[in-house]
C-alpha cells in the first residue's frame, strides 16, 4: 500500500497558485494511515500547514449541531416531530411565497408548522441567499449576521418561506435556527451546549466558535481566487479569540483534522469513541438513514444534480447506490456518509471499508445557485475543485477498494 500519489492533485493546485495549502488525513480500522501537511496556512508569513492547524469548517458544523440535538431527543427534551415554534414562537405563523421567484409580499399561509426534522433535513422552506433566486435572495442577503441570535431570528422569521414545510429540500439557515432552539431549550449559549454534549465527551479540545489567543497562531488564513486567478488573503478578518455575538449552528465552528476525525469515528462506530457513548445507536442510525423522497431527489442542489446514488439523512449525505454515486462523487461504499463545508473542507466515513477521509483547505468560493456552472467554465477553478475528488479516488485505489 502506497498512499503517496493521493496528494499529487493537491500539490498541483498549490504549485499553480490556486490554493495556499491543505491538510489531509486517511484513517482505516483504528489507525491513521497518512497525514499530508501541504503548502501554507499563511503564504505571506511563510507559515506552513501543520497537523494541528485550525480551520473554519463552515457547514461541517451542521452535523455537530444535529448530533447535539439528537442528544436532547434521547433525553426526551424534544422530538423530531415537534414544531420548533414551541421554543421559537417567532416561527409560529409563517407565510410562503405564492411563486418561488416572486415578490416577498405575495404569499400564502404555511399549511403546517416547521418541525425539528424539517430543520435537520433542510425541508423547512427556509433558504440561504445563494440557494434561491429573485427578491427573496435579495432579502436574505440583507440579513445582518453580526447581532445577537434573537434579533437575527426575528428578522429571518419576517421573511416568507420559499416552499411549504416538508415539500422539498432547499439548503438553508435551518441549522442556525436549530442551534438557537438548542440554546433556548438548555438556557445557555450554543457553544456551551455543543461543548457539554458533543465536544468535551469526544475530547475535541480544538473545536469551538473561537480559537482563543494561543490558537490564533495556528489558524489558517482564508483565501479567495480573484478573476485573474490570484489568491487574495483579505477576504475575512483574523480568527476570533472570543465567541461571536451569534454562534451559528450551521457554519460557525473552527476545528482541526484530528478533532473532526474523532467526531467522524464516533458516528462510524454507532455513537461511541474510546469506550465513551456520546449518542445512542438509534440516534446515529437516524442521522445516517436517507429521508428524501424520490420526487425530492429530482431537484438540483445549488445548480447541480446532487442526489444521484445518494440520499440525505439528518444533515448527512448518504450513499444509497455506490455505482451511480461513484460516477459523479467518487468512491464510497453503501452507507458512506458525509457533509462538506463551503470553504473546501470535506470528509467522508465509509462503513463498508471502515475508512474515514478528511480534507481541509481555506478557500472562499463563489456561492450562487449557478456555482457548478461557474466552475465548469473556468479551467483554473476546475483544477482547484478536482483536487479533492482526485485525492479521494487515488486513496481508494491505494487501499485496493
Amino acid at each position: 500500500m502506497n498512499l503517496d500519489r493521493n496528494k499529487a492533485s493537491v500539490v498541483e493546485a498549490i504549485e499553480a497558485g490556486l490554493l495556499a495549502g491543505a491538510v489531509t488525513l486517511v484513517w482505516q480500522s483504528g489507525e491513521v494511515l497518512q497525514v499530508n501537511e501541504l503548502g501554507y496556512r499563511d503564504v505571506d508569513a511563510r507559515l506552513p500547514m501543520q497537523r494541528d492547524t485550525i480551520f473554519r469548517i463552515a457547514s461541517m458544523t451542521k452535523p455537530v449541531t444535529v448530533a447535539a440535538a439528537m442528544s436532547l431527543i434521547e433525553d426526551g427534551t424534544l422530538a423530531l416531530t415537534d414544531p420548533v415554534a414551541t421554543w421559537l414562537p417567532e416561527l409560529a405563523d409563517m407565510r410562503v411565497l405564492a411563486e418561488p421567484h416572486g415578490p416577498v409580499d405575495r404569499t400564502v399561509p404555511a399549511q403546517r408548522r416547521i418541525t425539528v426534522e424539517d430543520l435537520m433535513t433542510h425541508r423547512s422552506g427556509l433558504a440561504y441567499m445563494f440557494s434561491v433566486r429573485g427578491p427573496l435572495a435579495d432579502a436574505y442577503r440583507k440579513l445582518p449576521r453580526r447581532q445577537d441570535q434573537d434579533r437575527w431570528l426575528a428578522e429571518l422569521a419576517a421573511l416568507p418561506l420559499v416552499h411549504q414545510p416538508g415539500a422539498r429540500l432547499t439548503y438553508s439557515h435551518a441549522t442556525d435556527v436549530l442551534g438557537i432552539a438548542l440554546s433556548r431549550i438548555e438556557g445557555k449559549p450554543l457553544s456551551d451546549v455543543l461543548t457539554q454534549r458533543i465536544l468535551a465527551p469526544l475530547g475535541m479540545s480544538d473545536t469551538g466558535f473561537n480559537v482563543g489567543t494561543t490558537g490564533r497562531r495556528r489558524a489558517a488564513t482564508m483565501y479567495q481566487l480573484d478573476s485573474d486567478t490570484t489568491l487574495r488573503d483579505d477576504v475575512m478578518g483574523p480568527a476570533p479569540i472570543v465567541d461571536p455575538p451569534f454562534c451559528t449552528g450551521g457554519a460557525g465552528l473552527w476545528s482541526t483534522i484530528d478533532d473532526y476525525l474523532r467526531f467522524a469515528r464516533m458516528l462510524l462506530a454507532g455513537g461511541t469513541l474510546d469506550g465513551i457513548r456520546v449518542l445512542s445507536e438509534e440516534s446515529v442510525r437516524l442521522m445516517r438513514t436517507d429521508r428524501l423522497t424520490d420526487e425530492q431527489k429530482r431537484h438540483d442542489f445549488l445548480g447541480a444534480p446532487f442526489w444521484i446514488g445518494r440520499g440525505f439523512g439528518l444533515n448527512l449525505s448518504v450513499v444509497t447506490d455506490p455505482a451511480r454515486s461513484r460516477q459523479l462523487f467518487g468512491p464510497g461504499g453503501p452507507g458512506t456518509f458525509s457533509w462538506p463545508g463551503a470553504y473546501g473542507t470535506w470528509w467522508q466515513a465509509d462503513p463498508s471499508a471502515d475508512v474515514i477521509l478528511v480534507y481541509l483547505i481555506q478557500n472562499l468560493p463563489n456561492l450562487t445557485t449557478d456555482a457548478a456552472a461557474a466552475v465548469a467554465g473556468n479551467t483554473s477553478l476546475a483544477k482547484l475543485h478536482t483536487a479533492q475528488p482526485k485525492f479521494v479516488r487515488r486513496t481508494y485505489e491505494a487501499l485496493d477498494l
